[in-house]
């Protein structure tokens, strides 16, 4: 393959998945993400959890929400404290059937009396989405997904992460906080 087969191909494969994006996030439920963001907010805690490359995405916005100046913890880190009432746990999934996302869910559920779920997929009629007090469903159905520009789940990873990291701005003026506010909060080592 010469450099421009494999430009057209690095071309292709942005454009279909910033025109899949584009889509997707076209008609957000503005009603459901208002109240996760006045969840997110309100909560002693911030609790977010994926796995694999959605694990990726749930932690960049743990991240976040700690250089918002919340309480957020990725589950699973051995510093991660217990939820309790009053806390709020993100679950990110694709599908909506990753056991261990499930598994989380009914442990919050059945054993954490006062803490919500919000769950982001793109799976409605999933396992995981029937344990979500808020549901939030980010609908990739018009893009093919899993082909060659986009394989293996590549779209609703990349949308759910600009769909994160928008509610981080809702979260900005929500919280009054400023970029310089989040600077003093980034982890720096010295």
């Amino acid at each position: 393959m010469n450099d421009t087969e494999k430009n057209e191909i690095l071309k292709k494969s942005m454009e279909y998945i910033l025109d899949t994006i584009r889509t997707s996030l076209k008609n957000p439920d503005f009603d459901k993400i208002n109240l996760a963001v006045e969840l997110i907010s309100s909560s002693n805690n911030v609790f977010v959890y994926g796995s694999g490359r959605s694990g990726l995405v749930g932690k960049t916005f743990a991240m976040r929400l700690m250089q918002l100046g919340l309480n957020s913890h990725f589950v699973g880190e051995t510093t991660t404290p217990a939820v309790k009432g009053g806390d709020c746990v993100i679950l990110v999934s694709k599908t909506g059937e990753t056991q261990t996302a499930i598994q989380t869910a009914r442990i919050v559920d059945e054993r954490v009396p006062g803490a919500d779920i919000i769950v982001v997929s793109a799976s409605p009629e999933s396992t995981l989405v029937e344990f979500g007090d808020i549901k939030v469903i980010i609908d990739i159905e018009n893009g093919e997904e899993d082909n060659r520009y986009a394989p293996l789940g590549t779209v609703f990873e990349d949308t759910a992460m600009i769909f994160l990291d928008g509610i981080v701005a809702v979260l900005m003026e929500e919280l009054g906080e400023e970029v310089e506010d989040m600077k003093d909060r980034h982890p720096i080592l010295i």
